[in-house]
């Protein structure tokens, strides 16, 4: 403010000389005239030494002398200057510090745009996915990584799991990507490099497959001699029989539970996606496996009804889709009451994709054992698990079967009000066929 009224003192006073001059020669316009331009001149004077000093970085720190208005004006941007030269340290400390602790992180880190542009990338990006900076940025991420799995797990946008599959750069290396949204569309790609959970892992799944090959003569032998005993039942004493039914029971139950370990085993081992696809006939899947709900419930006599598109097929590994379908409909036989009700139903999505449910009336599951159901082995109640001769296998077995042909398992069940099991099958998988099937 003192600026402001010294300037404006500096006015008047100009202006009372320009008067008194004026009177004294009778020259009153003129000499006003010049006092404009003398005071113009002044305020563009300081406009030039303002404005030098401004676009010149290296006098930035030593403002140029002024008085009144100009004077503090220039204090004013001094002092902006200044608090703002304190701000651009501090924040380059900041993004120094960041890239430091970025480059340290082992895990890859990638920032991509709405169109998936690389916008940023730390160090371990350049080792792990073979991504080069500064020539890198702005490229799409999809044109330098082009295994498939990533750009599905990108394009369609499921970032609630996490994706693994090998290094662009070797083969060895297995990663495990994560992708985060967030800001304006941008997503954050997290990869981890697990190749040793994955030796370890692969290292199980192979010791657990040689074991299940190993036992599978024993067992085979041993189910033999139980089997050839049985048929000479009357040869055997009586106190024996109900030891001899329950071995040959157990030995079947060995057997199952080695087959499902074999298949679970070449399903880990093989390629993320079913081979050997053909057209398969689904509504002739589903009858069939009907007709073996009804003679696996026997006597119980439970409902069992489908529903059945019959024009729905699905291209994939008939086999696979057989075992994984036939585990949900004879988990709902196993747990579901005498004379409960069971319904199979397959049906097409709105978005172009396939259904196949299976509704029962059984005991429900509680909400904190579902999301481990298809786990191996996991049972919500093992005495009743092994009393309906389950291996604690299907579920996993149907799992995988199903992640091999891009479809997803779906789980709804309360205690006491029956489940629903659902496989989602995406639309690429299905194929219309016009041939009628058998339908229930």
């Amino acid at each position: 403010m003192n600026g402001w009224m010294t300037e404006l003192a500096r006015l008047v006073a100009l202006l009372l000389i320009g008067l008194l001059v004026g009177l004294l020669n009778g020259q009153l316009a003129w000499s006003l005239a010049a006092v404009a331009v003398l005071a113009l001149g002044f305020h563009l004077f300081q406009l030039y030494r303002l404005h030098r000093w401004i676009v010149r970085d290296e006098d930035r720190i030593n403002p140029p002398d002024g008085s009144g208005v100009w004077g503090d004006l220039i204090d004013a941007l001094y002092r902006f200057g200044k608090r703002h030269r304190k701000r651009k340290q501090r924040l380059t400390r900041l993004l120094e510090r960041f890239n430091e602790f970025t480059g340290a992180m082992p895990d890859a880190n990638v920032v991509i745009g709405p169109q998936g542009e690389i916008r940023w990338l730390n160090d371990a990006a350049q080792t792990l996915l073979g991504l080069n900076q500064p020539a890198d940025l702005g490229q799409r991420i999809g044109n330098l990584i082009r295994h498939p799995d990533f750009l599905h797990f990108l394009r369609h946008g499921k970032y609630a799991e996490t994706l693994e599959f090998p290094s662009p750069l070797r083969e060895d290396v297995r990663l495990s990507v994560r992708v985060v949204p967030f800001g304006n569309h941008e997503r954050l790609i997290a990869a981890r490099d697990v190749s040793h959970f994955f030796r370890i892992e692969r290292m199980r799944r192979d010791f657990v497959a040689n074991v299940s090959h190993e036992l599978r003569t024993p067992l085979t032998v041993l189910s033999g001699y139980l089997e050839t005993w049985s048929d000479m039942r009357d040869e055997v004493p009586p106190p024996l029989r109900p030891s001899l039914e329950h071995m040959s029971g157990q030995a079947a139950r060995m057997q199952q539970i080695v087959e499902d370990l074999l298949t679970l085993s070449r399903l880990d081992s093989e390629s993320t996606v079913a081979g050997d696809q053909v057209d398969v006939p689904i509504p002739a899947v589903v009858a069939t496996l009907r007709e073996d709900a009804e003679a696996l419930s026997g006597a119980q006599r439970h409902v069992i009804t489908a529903d059945i598109d019959a024009e729905l097929w699905l291209r994939g590994e008939i086999k696979e889709l057989h075992s994984a379908l036939g585990n949900l409909v004879s988990n709902a036989v196993r747990y579901t009451p005498a004379g409960g009700r069971i319904t199979l139903i397959w049906k097409a999505e709105a978005d172009g994709g396939a259904r196949f449910e299976v509704r029962d009336s059984g005991i429900g599951i509680a909400a904190a054992d579902i999301a481990r159901l298809t786990e191996r082995f996991y049972r919500v109640d093992k005495d009743r698990s092994r009393a309906s001769g389950g291996t604690g296998l299907g579920l996993a077995i149907a799992k995988h079967a199903l992640q091999r042909h891009g479809a997803r398992l779906e789980i709804t069940s309360r205690p006491g009000a029956g489940s629903t099991f659902a496989c989602v099958f995406p639309s690429g998988r299905v194929v219309r066929k016009t041939t009628r099937a058998r339908a229930g």
